[in-house]
């Protein structure tokens, strides 16, 4: 049998951490449940998770300080806050911490439950080598020397191209989460950052189009996938 996926919940409002805990259980996860930031920093230090979802707001230590606090015993732990104010200045902090993702309450526990699937898979990612080199159909790839490289054609690409197209050559077939791609090149998902992803998606297409079975589609409300035949590591 499958181990569960261990999840560190620290919510305040007993109600709501009660029904996220079982609805979390429900789905296959272990769950366990802390009131407040002191407990869930001893509950993090005794045992091993692999996500973490904490509240903002919390009594005796809130949820940015325990996220901090857990950054410094184990930096790779994925982090998502639950916040009950979408607060630019919070959102901001919980990235520069290290935080994976945010909700904001209301929200549906369908939603959250995405949203950690939706980290777990981009970790357990992550966690593969770092590739240099892509092959991808007739082109290759040096996601160091930021080139794509056609023949004799050579294109060079900026750090924002390169750095996008390595997200959708990783994702390769499958979508690209836009809020992620966003967060993780530009910091920050607001409209502007997400207006210039989709100029950098048009370039990207221009780049690609001598070979016409490689094409990057939009998927709506999604993001984006990078459909090719052939892609590997060179």
């Amino acid at each position: 049998m499958e181990e569960r996926m261990r999840i560190l919940l620290c919510e305040d409002d007993e109600n709501l951490g009660m029904l996220l805990r079982e609805y979390l259980q429900a789905k296959g996860f272990s769950s366990d449940l802390c009131p407040d930031g002191e407990a869930g920093y001893k509950a993090f230090l005794k045992d091993k998770y692999d996500i973490c979802v904490l509240d903002v707001m919390m009594p005796k230590m809130d949820g940015l300080t325990l996220a901090q606090e857990i950054r410094n015993v184990n930096s790779e732990v994925p982090i998502i806050f639950l916040t009950a104010k979408a607060l630019k200045d919070d959102i901001v902090e919980g990235f520069k911490i290290g935080a994976d993702d945010y909700i904001t309450k209301p929200f549906s526990m369908e939603e959250l439950v995405l949203r950690i699937e939706a980290v777990l898979r981009r970790v357990k990612g992550k966690k593969g080598k770092e590739v240099t080199n892509y092959k991808i159909g007739k082109f290759n790839f040096d996601t160091q020397k930021q080139t794509l490289t056609l023949g004799d054609k050579v294109t060079k690409l900026t750090t924002k191209e390169s750095e996008l197209l390595s997200l959708l050559c990783a994702h390769v077939n499958e979508i690209l989460e836009r809020n992620y791609a966003l967060k993780t090149i530009w910091i920050d998902d607001n409209y502007f950052n997400a207006r210039s992803m989709d100029v950098y998606i048009t370039k990207l297409r221009k780049h690609l189009k001598d070979d016409p079975e490689i094409e990057i589609i939009n998927i709506h409300g999604k993001g984006y996938k990078l459909i090719a035949p052939e892609i590997k590591e060179a």
